[in-house]
């Protein structure tokens, strides 16, 4: 017999619920306002750790549910199959049996659902992040490393149709190519990003045009990065929806600078984006498309740049 006993509208609210309820199944979606859905699983497990967690979601990209299993859920269900096996996968969840679904078949996942998931490496514990450190953050300077382009489109146009959805205005620094991935990518998702680039609440700029802005040399100049990220804000404000007005942002400014051989400089632009960040309560994602190289032989820089993030994820 099957009993609800808690609901949740985002994934703040899931954890939160979680916590106090005890439950022993959760079901999730990986897109939810607030806190994405892996991310809210793996504060899940610390609070609720004899829950079992089910993800119910409209992704099916390999890499996406194996981030999922990864972090202890014990099931995946495409939502385009729920009608069908939903109720077979709540049961062997239940049960304590791994389930995902018919269309899955034949994706190879990783058997070690607690295997660490900073940059991918699963010999080393994820760094401690600043939401552990500093309890009194007010907003979110997230991080997720991505195995290819794919799977970045993917994690980045979660994040953006998640945040348009609950009324704020986007901020994008992004690569060319990435940035026709997403528009593309939301597109395909339903989300009516011309309204959206209309009304200004979605900025999107090139970060080869951007980087010039407020890197003198190889380094950054925190004054012009201040004024640079401050004129975006300001235009983002006067289109976001709400009271005070929201604003999120999404970029991979300090991940081209590493690309480029300055990875002094991508710590550095982390370090500052922060501050600024946090001085305008303005949520933000950070994506990495990591090489092999950057995996293996620069780790250190890897986790001196999860340090400077309330979160940790990889793709």
């Amino acid at each position: 017999m099957l009993q609800i006993v808690g609901q949740a509208s985002d994934g703040l609210e899931a954890v939160n619920q979680a916590g106090a309820l005890q439950p022993d199944l959760i079901l999730l979606d990986l897109g939810l306002p607030g806190l994405n859905g892996i991310e809210a699983a793996r504060r899940i497990r610390k609070l609720s750790p004899k829950s079992k967690i089910l993800f119910v979601s409209q992704e099916s990209a390999a890499d996406v549910v194996r981030e999922a299993l990864s972090v202890g859920a014990l099931g995946y269900v495409v939502k385009a199959h729920a009608g069908s096996e939903l109720l077979v996968a709540v049961d062997a969840v239940r049960q304590g049996k791994r389930f995902t679904s018919s269309s899955l078949a034949g994706v190879a996942f990783t058997d070690d659902a607690e295997a660490p998931t900073c940059g991918s490496l699963k010999d080393e514990e994820p760094p401690v992040s600043l939401a552990q450190r500093r309890q009194d953050i007010p907003f979110r300077h997230e991080v997720e490393f991505y195995s290819d382009d794919a799977a970045f489109v993917i994690g980045f146009a979660r994040f953006i149709e998640a945040e348009l959805l609950a009324g704020k205005a986007v901020i994008v620094l992004a690569t060319e190519s990435h940035r026709r991935g997403l528009l593309q990518r939301l597109q395909q998702h339903g989300v009516t990003t011309r309204a959206a680039i209309k009304e200004g609440r979605y900025l999107s700029v090139n970060v080869a045009d951007f980087l010039p802005t407020f890197m003198v040399g190889d380094l950054p100049d925190p004054v012009q990065l201040k004024k640079a990220v401050g004129n975006l804000v300001a235009a983002a404000v006067k289109a976001a929806n709400g009271q005070p007005p929201r604003v999120a942002a999404c970029g991979e400014c300090a991940p081209a600078l590493w690309a480029q051989g300055k990875a002094d400089a991508a710590v550095k632009v982390e370090h500052l984006w922060d501050e600024i960040a946090r001085a305008s309560g303005v949520d933000t994602l950070c994506g990495y498309v990591l090489t092999t190289f950057q995996l293996e032989q620069q780790r250190h820089i890897r986790d001196r740049i999860c340090g400077e993030h309330s979160a940790v994820v990889s793709q």
